[in-house]
């Protein structure tokens, strides 16, 4: 299996074959080694790696959207988001993303808005950093799942947001 991922900035591809992994990352690192995962439940991963153990909680970060290609992974406490698509599907995220209509951003965890970087009326690109969410002390940015214009912008910094609010929509 390849996956294309996105960890904040960092790009890379992932490829699992007969119980090995290797990452290649854009900026040239690469590990490789020998890789375990099995479902214990439905989003909780035991993940054998290298000969240690993790526990991995991997939920969509906008439960609403299924469509969207965000996890949020839980290991050992530490919180980040990571997209993952297929190379093959349609050239990744960007061709086969959402349609045309108004579209809501909700809020993948309960936290504390750090930035906002839009206004309402501006014109956005697909994968521009809308807002800051601090959760659980990790800082995840919300990023527009499309081009667009942001129609409303709901939340201000400092304003406190549960999983599923809605902090911005995009027209």
């Amino acid at each position: 299996m390849k996956l294309d991922i996105q960890l904040g900035e960092r790009t890379g591809r992932l490829e699992t074959r007969n119980g090995r992994f290797e990452l290649q990352w854009s900026d040239g690192a690469h590990v490789a080694g020998e890789a375990s995962v099995a479902e214990v439940e439905p989003g909780i991963y035991s993940v054998l790696l290298e000969g240690r153990s993790f526990e991995a909680k991997i939920v969509p970060a906008t439960p609403a959207h299924p469509e969207d290609r965000t996890w949020m992974v839980d290991i050992g406490g530490n919180r980040f988001a990571i997209e993952a698509f297929d190379p093959r599907s349609r050239r990744g995220r960007h061709a086969s993303g959402p349609g045309e209509g108004r579209q809501t951003i909700s809020a993948p965890m309960p936290g504390k808005i750090v930035r906002v970087l839009v206004t309402a009326a501006e014109p956005v690109e697909a994968g521009q950093r809308l807002l800051v969410v601090e959760a659980m002390k990790m800082q995840n940015e919300v990023k527009a799942p499309r081009a667009g214009v942001v129609a409303q912008v709901n939340v201000a910094e400092g304003a406190t947001v549960a999983a599923g609010d809605v902090l911005v929509v995009i027209e």
